[in-house]
């Protein structure tokens, strides 16, 4: 009979919450962390920086796997193709989950397709002229648009890119024409920035810092709604009459769709705390990125509103790329 009794107890013990949570620990082992460009950039340096210390609150390593190529593409593929549970995350940003989906098709669904955990932080863009060009201020460039139209090229990281966007934006907010040089990348683009072949670009600030401190290129406005602690001195967009143009080159962390609640949110509490170390700041603030602690639900809403955002300009600026 005690051998029976035993027997027939054992599944009600297996069932027991306890037993089962302690099965489900997570993580018991090292979660993949995919950051969709190739080492040694700035977005790699952020993955590397948050996942080293991320790692440490969760008790277990973050291995980072670089996949740069296609514009984000084939980094969010395999993401959103891995299981959901929480050992695969990867480094959402601008544009996988903003301008791509915006312009391109891509062929996966940045909202459908993957499960939100939080954000990381963002910088801004930066307007910027030529050394040489007689403006010091937005109602001075915008001036000397009107008086030159046709004459005045602006550059960017290539076309679909945010510096592409958000000069296309600015353009149709002041009503002036400039001619687009798109290059391939960010680099090329300052080169011809301050040689001369144009004259205006949209970098984000974190690019645009050693050109601004060299005086190579002069910033006469940053993106947001508050002015950034590096350049105080520089004016926001909407303190020089642009409401609402807070463009933003923004990281992220995403996992696949269909995440375990809990997980998700063990992952997203452990993130914001790691996020509010002073000492985590002052190492992002080398890529000029101040961190942003959003809940699941807030960063859902936050990449909604970007893909909505460049949608609606690429269609009334008549911007589609091929995949």
């Amino acid at each position: 009979m005690k051998r029976r009794t035993l027997l027939q107890a054992t599944p009600a013990l297996f069932g027991l919450p306890g037993l089962v949570q302690a099965q489900a620990a997570f993580p018991s082992k090292p979660i993949r962390y995919i950051v969709p460009v190739s080492a040694g950039g700035g977005s790699d340096m952020i993955g590397r920086t948050v996942t080293e210390r991320w790692g440490k609150v969760l008790g277990q390593s973050f291995v980072v796997d670089n996949q740069g190529g296609g514009g984000g593409v084939i980094a969010s593929q395999a993401t959103a193709k891995a299981a959901p549970d929480g050992y695969t995350l990867m480094q959402g940003y601008v544009a996988t989950h903003g301008t791509s989906p915006a312009t391109r098709k891509v062929p996966y669904d940045a909202v459908k397709d993957f499960t939100p955990i939080g954000m990381i932080g963002g910088t801004p863009n930066v307007l910027v002229v030529n050394a040489s060009l007689p403006v010091n201020s937005v109602k001075e460039l915008v001036a000397y648009l009107k008086k030159n139209p046709g004459k005045v090229n602006y550059g960017s990281a290539g076309p679909g890119t945010l510096t592409h966007l958000t000069m296309e934006l600015f353009k149709m907010q002041v009503g002036s024409f400039m001619v687009h040089i798109p290059y391939r990348g960010i680099a090329p683009a300052f080169t011809d920035l301050i040689g001369g072949q144009t004259q205006v670009m949209f970098p984000g600030l974190a690019a645009a810092v050693p050109h601004i401190k060299s005086g190579r290129v002069r910033p006469i406005a940053v993106t947001g709604n508050e002015r950034h602690p590096l350049f105080k001195d520089v004016p926001t967009l909407n303190e020089s009459g642009f409401k609402g143009f807070d463009a933003m080159q923004w990281y992220g962390v995403v996992g696949p769709a269909g995440m375990p609640a809990p997980i998700v949110k063990q992952l997203n509490d452990t993130l914001g705390q790691i996020l509010k170390a002073p000492d985590l700041s002052e190492r992002l603030s080398v890529e000029a990125v101040q961190p942003m602690i959003m809940t699941p639900d807030e960063f859902a809403q936050f990449i909604k509103t970007d893909i909505a955002r460049w949608t609606k300009l690429a269609k009334e600026r008549n911007i589609q790329l091929d995949s």
